[in-house]
């Protein structure tokens, strides 16, 4: 079968921002499913962008330039891409000769969003799961190469393929890419993104609770009066919500459970830091008047954007899934409940009183049924999460054969990275013929916008340089 070429729907007017960045809005439209044309019609949202050079002369006609196309594939999943200006990869790429393509991937952004009300739309939670069994990275890649054939149809042949920038789950998009469209590829570049290809969420979580340990016993190393805090704060909340927890400012629930998922943050550059502040403000709450505080209930309810971006939550552990056959199953809480450090994932937890001089442990990126029972949005998608979490005939991710014999030139940054296990990146780069990696133990999965100067230079020195 063919595939699908988008239908270009509007462009906007060429506008400059800041920077000088030269922007247009496209709406473009695709199936729901690539194998039937005449499914429901999905509407996707980009921003491209090149370099403005005023002239001394303003041209008679409007000069057509095509220049080779920079995609930006965003991490997630579940998140709509930056504005071009407050993108890192424009300081870096446009004035290379790239125009670049912030495409908004389905149910994200501007394209289809996906938020509980959206979903009702649909109609039951399983035709809900049924729908957002099209929001994987493998759909996401037909809709991305759907675009380019759009947008190229009218180059010549050594244009008509362009550049990937896959940031983190982006990353994995990429190696869905390579496996499966490699002749719309002329080059791709990887941060924080080499997924393992035949490991599945248990599998992953093995390794990314490992790492979380790690992050919790530097957090407790720098802050040890935290370690009595936080058991504190724990108790309070019992003390203060019962099994349902403490009501927040939205709806939600603030349970001992949430409170740990601000773990999340040790992941990143200075999520050390942002821990600790919550929590001091968390204490200096209690100390002051005995409750928590509106501001920081409201604080704690916006952690994790577990409200703003419900795919990032559903499709979370269905991303591991690599094939038929695999299913989440809640694997980040099965796992997790087998080690002593977790405790407070067991039913009939005796409470942080138990755990005597041991720390209380945060979570990292792992998804939990409690945050469908806690996190307003979610809540109205409970259903919904646990049929995808029991599901197992999803489509495979990787063709391994395929990345073995790969041609297109791969450009990676691995990293100490708490969320995608360097240990089974470096599996992954092993397995992807051609590809040049830049590996470092001193940066974190957030690299990429805190510390871009340490990256996009060295992938463009993979790129440029030869290593001898």
């Amino acid at each position: 079968m063919a595939p699908v070429v988008a239908r270009l729907v509007s462009e906007s007017k060429p506008y400059l921002v800041p920077g000088k960045i030269l922007v247009k809005e496209l709406w473009f439209e695709v199936p729901l499913d690539h194998a039937d044309p005449n499914s429901k019609p999905i509407k996707l949202f980009a921003r491209s962008a090149i370099e403005y050079k005023k002239p001394i002369v303003e041209p008679s006609s409007p000069e057509t330039v095509q220049r080779p196309y920079l995609v930006f594939l965003r991490g997630g999943p579940g998140f709509g891409c930056p504005a071009p200006q407050d993108s890192p990869l424009s300081k870096y790429m446009l004035d290379r000769g790239y125009e670049l393509l912030f495409l908004d991937q389905r149910g994200t952004g501007f394209s289809s969003p996906v938020f509980a009300d959206t979903l009702e739309l649909i109609g039951s939670p399983q035709e809900q799961a049924d729908y957002l069994k099209f929001f994987r990275a493998d759909t996401l890649v037909k809709d991305t190469e759907a675009v380019r054939l759009c947008l190229t149809k009218d180059y010549p042949p050594e244009k008509k393929k362009w550049s990937t920038f896959g940031q983190s789950f982006g990353g994995m998009m990429t190696l869905t890419y390579l496996s499966f469209a490699p002749e719309g590829l002329r080059e791709c570049f990887i941060t924080g993104g080499l997924a393992a290809l035949d490991k599945g969420p248990a599998d992953v979580y093995q390794a990314t609770y490992r790492r979380c340990m790690e992050r919790n016993d530097t957090y407790y190393k720098k802050f040890p009066e935290d370690i009595a805090t936080v058991k504190q704060i724990a108790e309070k909340i019992i003390e203060l919500g019962g099994e349902k927890g403490v009501l927040l400012p939205a709806g939600g629930f603030l349970t001992v459970q949430k409170l740990m998922t601000v773990g999340l943050n040790f992941g990143t550059h200075g999520g050390l830091d942002r821990v600790h502040n919550l929590i001091s403000r968390m204490k200096a709450d209690l100390d002051q008047f005995g409750v928590f505080t509106r501001f920081t209930l409201n604080e704690l309810e916006q952690e994790g954007s577990w409200d703003i971006a419900p795919i990032y939550t559903l499709l979370h552990e269905p991303c591991w899934c690599f094939g038929p056959g695999v299913a989440g199953k809640w694997a980040a809480q099965r796992i997790g409940r087998t080690l002593d450090e977790y405790q407070w994932l067991q039913n009939g937890w005796a409470g942080p009183a138990s755990l005597g001089d041991k720390p209380l442990y945060f979570s990292g990126e792992m998804i939990y049924p409690s945050l469908f029972e806690t996190c307003s949005e979610l809540i109205k998608l409970k259903e919904t999460a646990h049929l995808l979490a029991e599901f197992d005939q999803w489509s495979p991710l990787y063709d391994i054969g395929q990345l073995a014999k790969n041609e297109v030139p791969v450009y990676a940054a691995s990293y100490n990275d708490m969320y995608v296990d360097p240990d089974l990146a470096r599996i992954t780069a092993s397995r992807i013929k051609g590809i040049k990696v830049f590996e470092t133990n001193i940066l974190f999965h957030n690299a990429l916008r805190s510390k871009t100067e340490d990256v996009i230079p060295q992938l463009l020195k993979l790129r440029d340089d030869t290593i001898d």
